[in-house]
């Protein structure tokens, strides 16, 4: 004969079933979700990268072309006065430049530091003082 307390047995029992198939299949989406935003992160990378390239190589055509056409509409004089004044800033930048490597080479340098003078008080190498001899 079933009593109640088989009853409330029964339905705690399918609670804790539906609870363990509820997590199962929960645990099953979130991996499935995880693949699939694992792979749109790589799509996005790679989208973000490939536009980097595009705008790099669109802003430097329209950077050629703004300065070729600038230059069209130059008198000789005036060309030549700008190609003057583009060496003149290149060779800047070029100055500018090999200062900065000669200065990154000095912060390296390990070179020994000699001095003219010795240093005060201190006994020459391989000898010892009164103080330095046990017992004396």
């Amino acid at each position: 004969m079933a009593t109640i307390g088989d009853g409330f047995k029964d339905i705690f029992l399918a609670g804790i079933g539906a609870m363990a198939i509820t997590a199962e299949k929960s645990k099953d989406l979130v991996d499935q979700l995880i693949t699939k935003g694992e792979l749109t992160v790589d799509q996005g990378k790679q989208i973000n990268s490939e536009l980097k390239h595009k705008a790099d190589d669109l802003a430097a055509s329209v950077r050629y072309d703004a300065l070729e056409a600038r230059m069209a509409v130059m008198t000789p004089e005036e060309r030549a006065e700008f190609a003057a004044k583009a060496a003149e800033i290149a060779a800047k930048a070029n100055a500018k430049a090999a200062e900065d490597s000669a200065a990154q080479a000095e912060v390296g340098d390990a070179s020994e530091v000699k001095t003219s003078e010795p240093v005060p008080d201190a006994p020459a190498c391989g000898t010892t003082t009164a103080a330095q001899t046990p017992g004396v």
